[in-house]
């Protein structure tokens, strides 16, 4: 029976991942609903590495067919909408938006309810894919009823559309726009669109007359903009040769915004070249993009410029066409203040390379503080040029220009896009040679840098190759509370890398983290043990871990540390039990053991079971009898 139900549990496994791979496969989903199909999507891949899991259980850890049964009801019902947004019909679904957001909602619950009821927990399923599926668990509990600004602005237009009191229901501009957000605009499109209706009438899914009817009078206006005429949409074959163009009043296309797609009334002219409606571009800036929206390019700048040559062409075309342009505020040239800070920065950047010492100090603890309070400001000055002077000046024997050089590139290295242009001009040498020898503070933010740089795994590479480590240790064995947090934060994300956990080693990491384990007024025992954890998955790191008392220590912390200590400790210490039995042994000799019982029965969930699993490993060395927390 056992057997016949994991075969079962198998087939069901099977089944829901083609059909996640299936809901993968779509290429693309209706605007309307595109934001929300994509999160979907991705929620749903978060559950293969579960699925495989659970495929691959001990027949006494099966699951209940029940549970996923359920879980595959939810999978089903995901891949129905999904499908319905990647190939249904665009205007229904743009009318029916309100009633797709809700069953986006359904199926979330769905899916939250079937995953609660498998308490995979006790299912020993890996840690990782457990914070997996708690993850997705977060996203959707998180999910809520919010509309975004497209979809507004949509079904704000669908409503005039269909408003019988409402004058601007012939209103050419409004269906144009309708029908460029809906991508219903070329033959092709109405084509595909048309195709879509007829087999959702067919299919009889839509049980409301008055729908249909406002689908085909709305598919009939974009088929009158574009020009095309056919005597009947829903009742007679569709064939391109019964397609046929007429004359139709179109606005020239670059006389629409691209982000409204409204008729521009104050054009003006972005750093890449593109042309927006002034209002809309601003808006667009202001709520934190640093990007062109049509073609994604970083900005190097944010003045905007008026675009006065399409102004007087749109103004001649609406004056010939007896179209009254909307009145809007219309500004001469750029923002002031935008245009003194860029015609600043770039000055400080030109007295970076003055040869009179004074001007390079004065210059360099203004554009250091320019950097800090503003984060447009990063940007401008890396595009501006400002990055390889401010690394010459590291070499400087000047320790005070030093220390605003490194701080300044900390600064700038804060914007993602930097990261790969301070260390592709060779500040990384200049960075380690600072924390070498520079002053406190300077060696203290050149920690920080290099942390800060590292998060790119090329550099992570290149800080290892290049010898920053042993001086990251020195920081972190002698320098002040900040300059060993700094470097203990640097380090971290440095022995992510293999490579590195060698040398860390070597350079004597382990000595440093166990000064901090012992010195409990630092207030750094987290630190030291997540650096611990990833230090002991090294073959080098374990057996220099076994030379010293950091065992004692650790079982210490298991003892007597926070709920957060004693479950980093719990972690170490199974690292290392993992693959040492001596490791477990002198566990057991500092009286590991009923604390671990401890653990088990009051500490959190995560520390819970990874004391379950160090018992476990320890009942296997010592002949010692497993007790579960119920016991």
């Amino acid at each position: 029976m056992e057997e016949e139900g994991s075969k079962e549990n198998a087939e069901l496994v099977r089944e829901m991942v083609e059909v996640i791979e299936k809901v993968g496969s779509y290429v693309g989903f209706r605007r309307t609903q595109s934001k929300e199909c994509l999160n979907l999507v991705r929620r749903l891949k978060l559950l293969v590495p579960l699925l495989e899991e659970i495929r691959d259980l001990d027949s006494d850890e099966a699951l209940s067919c029940s549970c996923l049964l359920n879980l595959k009801k939810a999978l089903f019902a995901a891949k129905k909408l999904l499908k319905k947004c990647n190939s249904g019909s665009k205007i229904y679904l743009a009318l029916e938006s309100e009633a797709v957001r809700c069953r986006f909602h359904g199926v979330y619950e769905k899916l939250n309810q079937a995953l609660n009821e498998m308490h995979y927990h006790k299912l020993g399923i890996s840690e990782e894919v457990t914070e997996q599926v708690e993850l997705m668990h977060m996203q959707l509990n998180r999910a809520k009823r919010r509309t975004e600004t497209q979809d507004m602005e949509l079904a704000m237009d669908v409503m005039v559309v269909f408003s019988k009191n409402d004058d601007r229901n012939a209103d050419g501009a409004i269906i144009e726009r309708l029908a460029k957000k809906l991508d219903l605009h070329t033959v092709a499109d109405l084509t595909t669109e048309t195709m879509a209706i007829k087999k959702l009438v067919k299919g009889r899914s839509v049980h409301n007359p008055e729908t249909v009817q406002q689908v085909e009078d709305l598919l009939e206006k974009f088929k009158q903009i574009v020009g095309i005429e056919e005597s009947s949409i829903l009742d007679c074959p569709l064939s391109s040769t019964s397609l046929e163009r007429s004359k139709s009043l179109l606005i020239p296309h670059e006389f629409l915004c691209p982000i409204t797609l409204e008729i521009m009334a104050d054009p003006v002219i972005i750093a890449t070249g593109q042309t927006y409606e002034r209002q809309s571009i601003q808006k667009w800036l202001n709520s934190g993009h640093k990007t062109c929206p049509k073609t994604g390019q970083i900005l190097n700048h944010l003045i905007l410029a008026p675009n006065f040559a399409l102004r007087n062409l749109i103004l001649q075309w609406c004056e010939k066409n007896n179209i009254d342009l909307p009145m809007k505020d219309v500004t001469d040239g750029p923002d002031p203040e935008s245009f003194a800070l860029i015609e600043e920065i770039s000055s400080l950047i030109q007295n970076l390379y003055s040869s009179q010492m004074d001007v390079k100090r004065d210059t360099i603890f203004r554009i250091r503080t320019l950097s800090k309070e503003n984060p447009d400001c990063r940007i401008l000055i890396a595009d501006g040029g400002g990055i390889p002077p401010l690394v010459r000046l590291l070499s400087y024997k000047d320790f005070e220009i030093q220390e605003h050089a490194v701080t300044f590139l900390l600064n700038l290295s804060l914007d993602e896009a930097n990261k790969r242009l301070i260390a592709g001009e060779g500040a990384i040498p200049a960075i380690i040679e600072v924390l070498q020898n520079g002053t406190e503070e300077a060696r203290e933010n050149s920690a920080a840098a290099l942390f800060s740089l590292s998060i790119l795994d090329e550099n992570k590479v290149l800080v290892g190759s290049l010898n920053g480590i042993p001086p990251l240790v020195n920081l972190l064995r002698t320098g002040t509370t900040r300059g060993k947090k700094d470097a203990a934060t640097a380090l971290f994300n440095l022995v992510l890398n293999q490579a590195n956990k060698s040398q860390a080693v070597k350079a004597g990491i382990i000595p440093a983290l166990l000064c901090l384990l012992e010195d409990k007024n630092l207030g750094m025992v987290d630190e030291a043990l997540s650096i611990l954890l990833l230090i002991a998955s090294h073959p080098e790191g374990r057996n220099e871990i076994g030379k010293l008392s950091v065992i004692q220590n650790l079982v210490e912390i298991v003892r007597d540390g926070t709920p957060r200590n004693k479950e980093c400790a719990t972690a170490v210490l199974l690292e290392l039990g993992s693959n040492s039995s001596s490791c477990l042994l002198a566990a057991l000799q500092y009286g590991v053991y009923d604390y671990l019982i401890e653990i088990t029965r009051n500490g959190t969930s995560r520390a819970q079971r990874k004391a379950n699993s160090l018992l476990h490993l320890m009942s296997k060395c010592e002949h010692i009898p497993f007790v579960s927390p119920k016991s």
